[in-house]
């Protein structure tokens, strides 16, 4: 069975990504209620108690909420880095010792899956992405980034299938509702990336070889679904790649299940 990547959901209101490799499951992130997971993998035929582990990103909320429940509930292990599950505190509730797996920046398996976790700028103790691999496929998921770069688009440019953060559009976040503060957060180096970012990004990792990218982690009060896809296909365009032909481009929705994609 192909390797695939499944978005659960991916935007600033919550996070799950179910990777699969046909006989071994794993998600990344659990940042929305246990029963919405549970709900969402049943709706594209995935069992939550055949989940092998559920790895951490960061701490933020909209990346954990989850992740305590499902790992009491059915008995699944969380995966972080130390000063990730330090700084979860009692975020988690209690998961049992045997179940809490501290990880570092090496990598690791889950049965058949290469787990390879790296460092990303964002404002959080100690945030990674992941590079899963199955056999010579490998998918990435990069979000919650203040910018791209170079040491993280050498981790990604081996990959067939990246999901890339696209947060924003930056004249929808400068004359939004958002506080001041909270906009210079957004815009900061361990912030979000914009649209144009994300472009600029998508730019470098098609060049790069990647053949496949999701825009992902998209916001709801800053940024549409046309607006972040029409951003990046135009840069694409500009460069002389042709979406659809040179790479494939697609969105990660914010609030449901998108589909499934599959890497051969």
């Amino acid at each position: 069975m192909a390797f695939s990547l499944i978005p659960l959901f991916s935007g600033s209101s919550g996070n799950a990504i179910l990777l699969s490799s046909g006989q071994t499951h794993i998600l990344i992130d659990a940042g929305v209620s246990g029963r919405r997971i549970e709900e969402a993998l049943q709706s594209v035929g995935h069992d939550v108690r055949a989940v092998k582990g559920i790895l951490i990103t960061h701490e933020h909320t909209d990346h954990i909420q989850g992740a305590g429940i499902l790992s009491r509930k059915h008995h699944i292990p969380v995966y972080a880095t130390a000063p990730t599950w330090e700084a979860c505190g009692d975020k988690l509730g209690c998961v049992q010792s045997r179940l809490a797996r501290v990880i570092g920046k090496t990598g690791f398996y889950i049965d058949d899956l290469l787990i390879e976790p790296f460092d990303i700028p964002h404002d959080a103790a100690d945030p990674v992405g992941y590079c899963v691999s199955c056999g010579a496929r490998k998918i990435a998921v990069a979000t919650d980034l203040g910018f791209f770069p170079k040491s993280v688009e050498m981790k990604l440019q081996s990959c067939d299938l990246v999901l890339l953060e696209s947060n924003h559009d930056v004249n929808m976040l400068q004359t939004g509702r958002y506080p001041r503060a909270l906009k210079e957060r957004i815009k900061s180096r361990r912030g979000h990336l914009s649209n144009d970012d994300a472009a600029d990004a998508a730019v470098r990792l098609a060049c790069a070889g990647v053949s496949s990218i999701l825009l992902g982690h998209l916001s709801k009060e800053n940024n549409s679904e046309q607006l972040a896809f029409r951003t990046v296909t135009d840069a694409l365009i500009a460069q002389g790649l042709t979406p659809g032909h040179d790479i494939s481009l697609g969105l990660a929705f914010r609030d449901r299940v998108t589909g499934i994609f599959h890497i051969k």
